[in-house]
C-alpha cells in the first residue's frame, strides 16, 4: 500500500517552467516596527532582465499578486508565476502587467508544528498595507491584491479574514495549490488543529461576507501523496458559491496530475493560471475585475470547462455567416469531412427536422484545435443557406486531441439547421465528424466491485457499433474505499491511421476526472478511485466517456488481472487516507502490550516478553466494539445531550464519517496494521539495544557494579531540575529527547552489567566455596539475574512507548533547531507541560526495577488502565496525534505510583 502511494501512479506529464532572463528578488523595506516585531519574516519583489531594473525605484504601475510558500517552501518559488506573467505582458504590449511579490517565512515546517501559523498571518496582512502603499497616488491604483498561495500558504491567506482588523475588501481573488483546506496533513500538535478549525468555523459562519472573494483550490491528485486532493476541497456551501475546487488532471489544457512541489512550476498548470489573471483584467480599472460572477465565469472557462475559445465576458447571441463561402446541405445521420490544403470554405448544413423524431442528441467533433467558431445553430427553416445563426461553438469543450460539442436537441426546439464551418487550409489537415444518436443506445452500464466482493466479481462489456461516442455508467461507484482497474481493449478493421482516442472518467459531484490517451488499437488501462465521496441527496453516476474511432470495437472490463490487484489497491485506498493515523495503533497495540506485561508480573511474578505479549493480548475486539457502539449511539438525540453533558469531544471516527473519509472495516485493518508494525519495531528495538549494549561494553568494561537503590537521589534531583529549566527555558521536545538518550544509555548499561557481572561473580567464586554455600550463592545470583532480566524487558517495552513520544514531538525539536537563531525560547510550545511531567516521571522510572513494584498496592490498578487509555486513544486520539502522549504518560505516572507506594 505504501508503496503504491509513493511510487505508483501516473508519470510526470507536466513541463518545467523557464526563465529567459537571470530571476532576481528585490528586497522591499518593511515599517520598523513590523520588521522589529517578525524579524525572520521578509517581503520580495520579483523581476527579470529589464523589468527588474526599472522596478529598482518601486515605481509600480501593474496588478498586484502576492506569494504565499508553503510548508518548509522558498519565497522564490513564485518565479514561474512571475515570469510566465511578464512574458504574457510582453505578448500586449505591457497594456496590462502583474507585479508579482513574494512572503519569506523562513521556510518554517508549518504543516508539523502551528505555533507560527497565526505569526505568518498577521505579517501577511501588513505585507498587503504595505504592498498597497507601494501603488499610492498611481492613475490606476489598486485597491485589493490577489493571492497565490501553495500549501499551507493558501490556509495562511484564508486565515486573513479571521483577523479582528482585517478588511475583507483587501482581497478580491484566491488561488490555493494543493492546499489541505479540511484538516492538517498530521495534526501533530493543538495550535495546528484549532488554527484550522478557527479558520474553517470562521468561513462557515461568516459565508456571506465572503460573497464579494473569488476562491479557486486546485489539488494535485494522485501524484501528491502529501496532500490528497479529498483535503483541499473547500467545503460545500450552498450559500457560497464563488468558491471553485477542481484537480489539476481534470484542468483544461493541462489534463495532468502534479505531484506537491511540481504543482508551483508546472507549465500547463501556471499557463492556465496566468491566461485567467489576464482574463480577469477591467479594462477600466485596469486592475483584476470587482464583479465576482466575471471572476467565477473566467475561472470556470480556464479551470472546468474550455470551450476552445477566448474568454468572452458577454458573447454576441447572433453572428452573421458571411465570406464566399460554398453551402452543402448534408441530410445523413452520420458524417466525415477530411481537409487538406483546402483554399475554399464551406458551410455544411444538417436539417434537423428530419433527424429530430428518430434522434435524441448530436454529436460533432473537430480536430483543429484553434479557437474560432466552427459550430452555428439557425432558425430559417426555408432556405438551406443561413445569414445569421446562433454561435454553438461556446459549448463545445476542448479535449486533449479534439473539441467536441454534444447537443440534446429538445433543448434547442427554434433551431432549424446545425451549420459546420470547414475554413479554408494551407498546409494543414484537420478532420471533421459528425452523428446523431439515441442516448440509450450509447449509455452502457458496468456493475463495479464492491468492499466485500473480495475482487471475485467482474463484468465485460462490448461495443461493437460504429458511433464516435459511448458513455459507461459506473454503476454503485460512490465511495472513496471503492477502487479498481478498468481495461479497455480496442481493435479496428482496417490499419489506416487514425486519430488518437480519448477516455475520460467522469465524476459528476466534482472536478476530479481524469483523462487518458491512447491510440487504436491498444490496451488501456485506468485506475478507477476517488477523491471525494458521492454527497447525500445526490443521484448522479459516474461515467467513461468514451470518444472513439468509428470503426473500431472496444471491449470494457473490470475483471481479467483484477481479483489479483484488489487486496492491495484496498490498502493503497486506506494507506492514502488514513496512513496519518497509523502512529495511534501502533502505540495502542504497545500500550496493551505494556498492561499485559504488568498483568503477568501479577500473575506469576515474571515480565512476559515483548513479542510474546504483543500477540497474547492486543486484540483488536478489545478496543474496537466499544468505539463502534459509541459512534452508532451518536445518531441518536439522546445520547449525543447525555454526551455534550459530560464535556467529551466528539469521537474522531464520527467526525471522519461525516467528510465520508471513514469506511468498513478500516479501523480493524489498521489496528492489525499497527500490530505489524509495533511487533517489527519492538524486534528491531531490542536487537538494536543488545548490539549497542555489547558495544558499550566492551568499549567500557565496569568491573563493579555500582546500584543504588534509592529511586531518588540529590543527583537525580539536580538532573531533573536541570532538565525541567531546560523544557521551560528553551523547548519541551529538546527536553523529551535529551531525557530519552539518558534512558537509552541507562537501559544499555545496569541491565547488561547485572547480567554480565551476576554470572561473572558466580564462575569466579564456585571452586572457593562448599556445596550448601554454592548453592545459596547459585540461587542468590539467579534470582539477581531473573529480576535484572525481568526490569530490562519492562524497561525496553517503556522505552517502545517513549520512542513514539519521541517521534510524535519530533517536528518541534526540528522548528526549534532551524529558528535557534533568532530565539532560544520556542513559544509557544506545544509540548513544554508534557515535557515538564515526563521528565520528572522518567527520572524516577528509569532508576525503577520489577522487585519495587511487585509489591505494590497499585499495580492492579496500573495494569487495568492501559486498556481504557487504548480505548479513549483511538476514539480521540486519531484526528489528534498530539494527544497520545497524554494518554501514555498517564501509564507512566502510574507505573512510577507503584514504585513508590
Amino acid at each position: 500500500g505504501v508503496r503504491d502511494v509513493l511510487f505508483l501512479y501516473e508519470e510526470n506529464r507536466c513541463s518545467m517552467t523557464y526563465m529567459y532572463e537571470y530571476p532576481e528578488y528585490l528586497k522591499i523595506k518593511l515599517p520598523k516596527k513590523t520588521a522589529r516585531r517578525y524579524p525572520v519574516y521578509e517581503l520580495y519583489l520579483y523581476g527579470e532582465g529589464n523589468y527588474a531594473e526599472e522596478n529598482k525605484n518601486l515605481f509600480l504601475t501593474g496588478i498586484p499578486v502576492l506569494f504565499l510558500p508553503g510548508n518548509a517552501g522558498s519565497y522564490k518559488q513564485v518565479r514561474s508565476l512571475g515570469s510566465i506573467a511578464l512574458r504574457k505582458a510582453e505578448d500586449v504590449d505591457f497594456k496590462y502587467h502583474f507585479n508579482f511579490f513574494s512572503v519569506n517565512f523562513n521556510e518554517e515546517l508549518v504543516a508539523l508544528y502551528g505555533g507560527s501559523l497565526q505569526r505568518q498571518t498577521k505579517f501577511v496582512h501588513e505585507c498587503i498595507k504595505v504592498i498597497l502603499k507601494l501603488y499610492r497616488d498611481r492613475e490606476f491604483a489598486p485597491t485589493s491584491v490577489a493571492i497565490v498561495g501553495h500549501s499551507m500558504g493558501g490556509l495562511v491567506a484564508r486565515a486573513l479574514l479571521t483577523l479582528k482588523n482585517f478588511k475583507p475588501e483587501l482581497i478580491n481573488l484566491l488561488i490555493t495549490q494543493a492546499t489541505p483546506h479540511v484538516a492538517p496533513v498530521m495534526p501533530l500538535d493543538k495550535y495546528l488543529t484549532d488554527f484550522y478549525t478557527a479558520v474553517n468555523n470562521h468561513w462557515i459562519l461568516k459565508a456571506q461576507d465572503l460573497r464579494n472573494l473569488t476562491t479557486l483550490s486546485v489539488a494535485g491528485g494522485f501524484r501528491d501523496y502529501q496532500v490528497r486532493s479529498g483535503l483541499a476541497f473547500l467545503p460545500r456551501l450552498s450559500q457560497h458559491d464563488s468558491a471553485l475546487s477542481v484537480v489539476s488532471s481534470a484542468v483544461p489544457r493541462a489534463w495532468a496530475s502534479t505531484d506537491h512541489l511540481s504543482i508551483v512550476w508546472c507549465k500547463e498548470l501556471i499557463l492556465a493560471t496566468i491566461r485567467a489573471f489576464f482574463d480577469l483584467i477591467d479594462e477600466n480599472t485596469r486592475q483584476i475585475t470587482e464583479d465576482p460572477k466575471k471572476r467565477m465565469s473566467v475561472l470556470n472557462h480556464h479551470f472546468v470547462r474550455h470551450p476552445a475559445k477566448i474568454f468572452e465576458e458577454n458573447p454576441e447571441a447572433f453572428t452573421e455567416l458571411t465570406g464566399a463561402f460554398t453551402w452543402i446541405t448534408v441530410k445523413a445521420s452520420k458524417w466525415t469531412y477530411s481537409s487538406y490544403n483546402d483554399s475554399d470554405g464551406k458551410f455544411f448544413t444538417f436539417p434537423l427536422a428530419s433527424h429530430r423524431k428518430s434522434y435524441s442528441h448530436v454529436y460533432c467533433e473537430n480536430s483543429m484545435l484553434d479557437t474560432s467558431s466552427w459550430i452555428y445553430g439557425c432558425m430559417n427553416s426555408n432556405s438551406s443557406m443561413c445569414l445569421e445563426a446562433t454561435d454553438l461553438s461556446w459549448k463545445a469543450e476542448l479535449l486533449p486531441t479534439t473539441k467536441v460539442v454534444i447537443l440534446q436537441l429538445q433543448d434547442y426546439p427554434s433551431l432549424s439547421h446545425i451549420v459546420i464551418q470547414a475554413l479554408p487550409t494551407v498546409g494543414n489537415k484537420y478532420t471533421l465528424d459528425c452523428e446523431f444518436f439515441k442516448e440509450d443506445s450509447r449509455t452502457v452500464q458496468l456493475p463495479v466491485t464492491h468492499l466485500f466482493s473480495f475482487g471475485l466479481s467482474s463484468s465485460k462489456i462490448l461495443l461493437n457499433s460504429t458511433g464516435l461516442l459511448y458513455n459507461v455508467q459506473l454503476q454503485h461507484f460512490n465511495q472513496i474505499y471503492q477502487a479498481f482497474k478498468i481495461y479497455i481493449e480496442g481493435h479496428c478493421q482496417s490499419l489506416k491511421e487514425r486519430k488518437a482516442n480519448v477516455y475520460r472518467l467522469h465524476i459528476p459531484w466534482s472536478h476530479e476526472d481524469s483523462i487518458f490517451v491512447a491510440k487504436v488499437p491498444s490496451f488501456t488501462e485506468i485506475s478507477a478511485k476517488l477523491h471525494t465521496a458521492q454527497p447525500q441527496n445526490d443521484n448522479r453516476v459516474p461515467e467513461l466517456n468514451i470518444y472513439s474511432s468509428s470503426d473500431c470495437q472496444y471491449e470494457v472490463s473490470n475483471a481479467d488481472l483484477f481479483y489479483s490487484y484488489y487486496p492491495y489497491i484496498l490498502v493503497f485506498q486506506i494507506i492514502r487516507f488514513h496512513a496519518g493515523a497509523l502512529p495511534v495503533y501502533v502505540v495502542s497495540n504497545i500500550l496493551l502490550t505494556y498492561g499485559g506485561q504488568l498483568s503477568t508480573l501479577i500473575s506469576t511474578g515474571q515480565c512476559s516478553d515483548f513479542s510474546l505479549e504483543l500477540v497474547r493480548t492486543a486484540k483488536p475486539y478489545k478496543v474496537e466494539p466499544l468505539i463502534s457502539i459509541v459512534v452508532f449511539l451518536q445518531r441518536f438525540h439522546w445520547f449525543r445531550v447525555i454526551w455534550q453533558s459530560l464535556s467529551l469531544p466528539e469521537v474522531d471516527a464520527a467526525v471522519l464519517s461525516s467528510q465520508d473519509a471513514w469506511f468498513p472495516l478500516v479501523s480493524l485493518i489498521l489496528f492489525l496494521f499497527g500490530t505489524g508494525i509495533a511487533y517489527w519495531s519492538g524486534v528491531f528495538f531490542s536487537i538494536s539495544l543488545r548490539l549497542f549494549s555489547s558495544l558499550w561494553l566492551t568499549l567500557i568494561r565496569p568491573t563493579v557494579l555500582h546500584k543504588d537503590k534509592k529511586l531518588i537521589t540529590p543527583r537525580r534531583l539536580c538532573e531533573m531540575l536541570s532538565l525541567v529549566l531546560v523544557s521551560w527555558t528553551t523547548c519541551g521536545a529538546f527536553a523529551i529527547f535529551i531525557i530519552y538518550l539518558q534512558y537509552l544509555f541507562k537501559d544499555s548499561d545496569p541491565s547488561k552489567e547485572t547480567s554480565r557481572n551476576s554470572s561473572i561473580h558466580t564462575v569466579k567464586n564456585q571452586s572457593s566455596m562448599d556445596n550448601t554455600s554454592k548453592a545459596t550463592q547459585l540461587l542468590s545470583n539467579s534470582t539477581t539475574i531473573a529480576e535484572a532480566v525481568n526490569s530490562l524487558k519492562m524497561h525496553v517495552t517503556i522505552l517502545n512507548l517513549f520512542t513514539w513520544i519521541v517521534l510524535l514531538n519530533l517536528p518541534s525539536l526540528i522548528y526549534w533547531l532551524k529558528n535557534l537563531r533568532y530565539s532560544v525560547r520556542l513559544d509557544p510550545d506545544p509540548c513544554r507541560s508534557t515535557a515538564i511531567i515526563l521528565v520528572c516521571i522518567l527520572e524516577i522510572l528509569m532508576n525503577s526495577s520489577t522487585s519495587e513494584v511487585k509489591s505494590s498496592k497499585l499495580l492492579k490498578i496500573a495494569a487495568k488502565v492501559p486498556l481504557p487509555l487504548s480505548v479513549a486513544m483511538l476514539a480521540f486520539g486519531r484526528m489528534h496525534l498530539y494527544k497520545v502522549p497524554h494518554f501514555v504518560t498517564f501509564s507512566f505516572l502510574l507505573h512510577v505510583l507503584c514504585c513508590i507506594v
